[in-house]
């Protein structure tokens, strides 16, 4: 029992080092330092594969001076709103940030600066239909959240925007498989007349 007892609190105190090595960061730590705006309106419904987003981040400036002292690379994404979440675990958000599913595309991530920078972005063609709004993530030099901000309040209910999906049929497509069955359609003909003419020249003779 005792080197079994032994066992159990060699493995508790791994799992702690584990934890403190990896350096687990939960959103609920991380400060609101920055401030973060997009384009798109309260409601505004965007077309992935056309439609563009403009983003603006800089530090908020009412925090004290040496606040971003160690933030090195800034990181934007586009994330679901609560609304585009329900019932699908595979988009769940989580605390502790390496399980969190909320913010699953990229937008784009640059060295850290204090001022005010801007980046317009198309919505991707793979971004499917659902409510959104736009985070940005402040990183240490180990690449690990340090901060963030988002375009939304802390309940994630302003400033939400809806993107449509790409639809399966694309006109291009449409065109190309029509143009294939006309195609099959003439060779088989083809195919039967040559055949019934051959039928036919052997006949004669």
């Amino acid at each position: 029992m005792a080197g079994h007892g032994l066992i159990l609190a060699s493995l508790l105190v791994l799992s702690c080092f584990a934890e403190t090595s990896f350096g687990i960061v939960y959103f609920s730590s991380l400060q609101r330092t920055l401030i973060v705006t997009a384009s798109p309106k309260q409601g505004q419904v965007l077309k992935a594969g056309e439609d563009k987003i403009t983003v603006n981040w800089a530090l908020n400036t009412t925090f004290p001076a040496g606040t971003d002292s160690a933030y090195k690379t800034i990181k934007v994404k586009l994330c679901y709103a609560p609304a585009s979440q329900v019932e699908r675990g595979w988009r769940k958000t989580e605390d502790d940030l390496s399980k969190d599913k909320t913010c699953q595309f990229n937008i784009v991530a640059r060295p850290y600066s204090a001022s005010n920078k801007s980046f317009e972005w198309t919505v991707e063609r793979d971004v499917p239909l659902g409510t959104y709004f736009v985070r940005a993530y402040a990183y240490n030099s180990e690449d690990a959240q340090v901060a963030f901000g988002q375009t939304t309040d802390p309940h994630k209910t302003t400033n939400l925007f809806s993107i449509e999906a790409i639809s399966g049929r694309h006109l291009s497509l449409d065109v190309a498989s029509i143009c294939f069955s006309a195609f099959s359609v003439l060779s088989l003909f083809g195919f039967f007349w040559s055949e019934k003419r051959k039928a036919k020249s052997s006949q004669q003779k």
